[in-house]
C-alpha cells in the first residue's frame, strides 16, 4: 500500500518564511482552484499553480490538503454543491422522475464546469455534497423497492452515464462542425452505406438529444432490474 505524497522538502522552509501570513480561507482556495480548472483544464491544477494564483505559498495549501488528489476531491465536491436540488423533495417524485431530475441537474452543472469531468474520472466524488446526493438517491431507490445490491448499481450506472456524456462537453456548440458532418452523411453513397444514408437526415444527433434518449433507455433498464430484483 503506497503512502500519501508528502509535502516537498522546501515546504517546511516556506512555512517558516510565511508563518506571519494570514491563513487563506478554504472557500477561497477551492474557488480559485475551480477557476483554474474552468479556465485551463484539470491538468493545469497543481499546488504550485494554485499557490501562485493565490499569491501565497504551497505550505499554506498543505495545511488544508495532504496532496493534489485531496485538493481535486474538494474541487469536485464544490461542483456537486452547485447541483440545484431539493433533496428532500426527491422522495415525493417517484424513483423514475427522481433519477431523471438528478441526472439532468448533474449534467447541467457539469456543462457549466465541463473541464471538471476529467477530475471525476480519476477521483471518486466522496466530499460532503457528493455523499449527500448519493445518500438521498440511494434512499429513494431503496424506498421504492430496489434491493440493496441493485440500488447500488443503479446509482453507479446513473452517475457513470452522466459523467460519460459530460466528458464530451466542449462548453460551446460548433454549428459549423455539425453542418459539415451533416453534409458528409448526406453525401455518402446509398450503395456503399445504405443504412447510414437512410438515416442521414437525422445525423449528427445533438449531444443533448443523445443524453435524453440514453437516459430514457437507462431508466427503462432500471425498471426491469428493479422488477427482477424484487421477484428473485
Amino acid at each position: 500500500m503506497t503512502s500519501s505524497p508528502r509535502p516537498p522538502a522546501d515546504a517546511a522552509t516556506s512555512s517558516r518564511r510565511s508563518r506571519g501570513r494570514p491563513a487563506v480561507p478554504l472557500e477561497r482556495i477551492t474557488a480559485t482552484a475551480l477557476q483554474i480548472v474552468d479556465e485551463e483544464g484539470a491538468e493545469a491544477l497543481s499546488m504550485r499553480t494554485l499557490a501562485q494564483r493565490l499569491e501565497s505559498s504551497t505550505a499554506t495549501l498543505y495545511r488544508h490538503f495532504a496532496n493534489r488528489a485531496e485538493l481535486a476531491t474538494h474541487v469536485a465536491d464544490r461542483v456537486f454543491g452547485e447541483v440545484d436540488l431539493d433533496l428532500e423533495a426527491l422522495a415525493s417524485m417517484g424513483w423514475e422522475k427522481a433519477c431523471r431530475t438528478v441526472a439532468h441537474s448533474m449534467f447541467d452543472v457539469l456543462g457549466r464546469h465541463h473541464k471538471v469531468a476529467a477530475l471525476l474520472v480519476s477521483h471518486a466524488p466522496i466530499g460532503p455534497h457528493a455523499l449527500r446526493l448519493r445518500e438521498r438517491c440511494l434512499a429513494v431507490l431503496l424506498d421504492s423497492g430496489f434491493p440493496p445490491h441493485t440500488a447500488a448499481r443503479a446509482y453507479a450506472a446513473l452517475a457513470r452515464f452522466v459523467l460519460g456524456f459530460a466528458i464530451q462537453l466542449t462548453g460551446t456548440t460548433d454549428a459549423s462542425e455539425e453542418q459539415r458532418l451533416a453534409a458528409v452523411f448526406r453525401d455518402l453513397s446509398a450503395t456503399d452505406f445504405p443504412a447510414t444514408h437512410a438515416v442521414a437526415e437525422s445525423l449528427p444527433v445533438p449531444l443533448e438529444e443523445e443524453f435524453a434518449f440514453g437516459l430514457d433507455l437507462l431508466v427503462d433498464g432500471l425498471r426491469q432490474a428493479r422488477h427482477h430484483g424484487r421477484s428473485s
